[in-house]
């Protein structure tokens, strides 16, 4: 007959960790300066209600309503075009990343040749270099090359992206199962072969909702970088705040929360079996 245990084994380690977890979040506070309650009391108070009653009412009179329908199919443009050309980044490079289809992978001992890892670690690094860097820095830097517009936010993503999809893709294709894969290449099958008939079945469900995932993401992205002049809908924010306009800047929030409302179900539309 087994007793159970007294007390948790693992209860001090959690006192531990959370004790620890309270020291170091106290000087983090106290470094960032936050103060709620300094928000909602005094001259703070009055100064917070007069601007958000500023917010109202909504601004809907046609001539704005139809700069926010460009500004909104914009910030999609952005979004979609960026995530495409990522994945063109992504896709390759992964394949180049991930060891399943190489020849050492044939044998689980094989020792992996010398030009084969070399060429993975080289890619991952270049993965690693272009997701490091912010898509707002990349926006940045593309404003100054190519000027206010779109084109930068298109650019910013896909490169930022590419490597976020990339090294996903590369580990998504390293944790499925390689049996089929390795079956296929010792029966004699290309690497194409193999990797379209052995392991994209297996990996294309995880790659869909990963990819999805970023997409919602790059419209969310493409509206932040639109306050360095990528276009879209952040440009528009941008431009009512310096107006002061406190409507068009409600429709323009109240516009991309329905719209990330909208990608959020379509999404959901496309991971349903």
């Amino acid at each position: 007959m087994l007793i159970a245990p007294s007390r948790d084994p693992a209860a001090l380690p959690r006192l531990g960790i959370s004790l620890l977890a309270l020291l170091l979040l106290w000087p983090g506070l106290h470094l960032s300066e936050l103060d709620i309650p300094g928000l909602l009391t005094g001259e703070n108070a009055r100064i917070m209600g007069s601007f958000l009653a500023g917010f109202w009412p909504l601004a809907y009179d046609s001539e704005f309503l139809s700069i926010v329908g460009k500004a909104t199919l914009e910030t999609l443009a952005i979004a979609t075009a960026g995530m495409t050309l990522a994945w063109v980044i992504a896709f390759p490079a992964a394949l180049l990343a991930t060891r399943s289809l190489s020849i050492s992978a044939l044998h689980r001992q094989g020792r992996p040749s010398w030009l084969g890892q070399t060429i993975r670690n080289t890619v991952r690094i270049v993965l690693v270099i272009l997701r490091s860097i912010p898509e707002i820095v990349w926006a940045l830097l593309f404003v100054r090359a190519v000027g206010l517009g779109p084109t930068a936010g298109v650019l910013a993503i896909a490169i930022t992206y590419g490597g976020m999809l990339g090294k996903v893709y590369a580990e998504i294709f390293e944790s499925v199962p390689a049996d089929a894969t390795r079956a296929l290449l010792l029966g004699g099958s290309s690497r194409l072969q193999a990797f379209a008939y052995g392991l994209l079945p297996a990996a294309s469900g995880e790659m869909i909702s990963y990819t999805i995932y970023r997409w919602e993401c790059a419209i969310r992205a493409s509206v932040v970088m639109g306050f360095v002049g990528a276009g879209g809908l952040g440009q528009q924010v941008d431009l009512s705040l310096r107006m002061f306009a406190g409507g068009e800047v409600a429709s323009l929030m109240l516009t991309f929360l329905i719209l990330v409302m909208l990608a959020d179900l379509i999404s959901r539309l496309l991971r349903e079996p």
